[in-house]
């Protein structure tokens, strides 16, 4: 797996709607490669369609600043060092949690964003397709 393309992307969308059935929260999920480019999103039925925008964005931000979005909740706030970071890149920085960067062998190889929920429902379906991410690897280099 030398990049995120369509299927891994599909594979990782499938366990996060899995997982945002489990909780019962109709969500959308965004996967994005390392340059911030969509590789796919995916509108659950009855998803807030403001979530499309948000779930990219989530995504964005997390390769962007290769970091997961809830890492800049308390950075960002009245009086700390990043206050108003959200302003800047047109508004596409995302302050609370659902976004993740999705890495191989250290390095920032794209992200995933979910929204529709409460920020920790977000987080946790997000985080449901980081671990399949995280089990492809394992596969993959088991392959090798």
């Amino acid at each position: 797996m030398s990049k995120l393309n369509l299927e891994v992307a599909k594979h990782l969308i499938k366990a996060a709607e899995k997982e945002a059935n489990e909780i019962d929260v109709s969500m959308v999920i965004s996967v994005l490669d390392d340059g911030g480019n969509l590789v796919a999103t995916h509108r659950m039925d009855d998803a807030w369609l403001a979530s499309i925008d948000i779930a990219q964005n989530k995504a964005w931000t997390s390769v962007a600043l290769k970091m997961p979005t809830s890492d800049l909740e308390e950075l960002t706030v009245p009086n700390a060092d990043l206050y108003g970071l959200n302003t800047t890149n047109d508004g596409r920085i995302v302050i609370f949690g659902g976004g993740f960067p999705l890495e191989k062998d250290g390095k920032v190889v794209g992200a995933v964003g979910a929204s529709g929920g409460a920020v920790a429902q977000d987080v946790q379906v997000a985080q449901a397709a980081v671990r399949a991410f995280e089990n492809l690897k394992v596969r993959y280099s088991k392959q090798k």
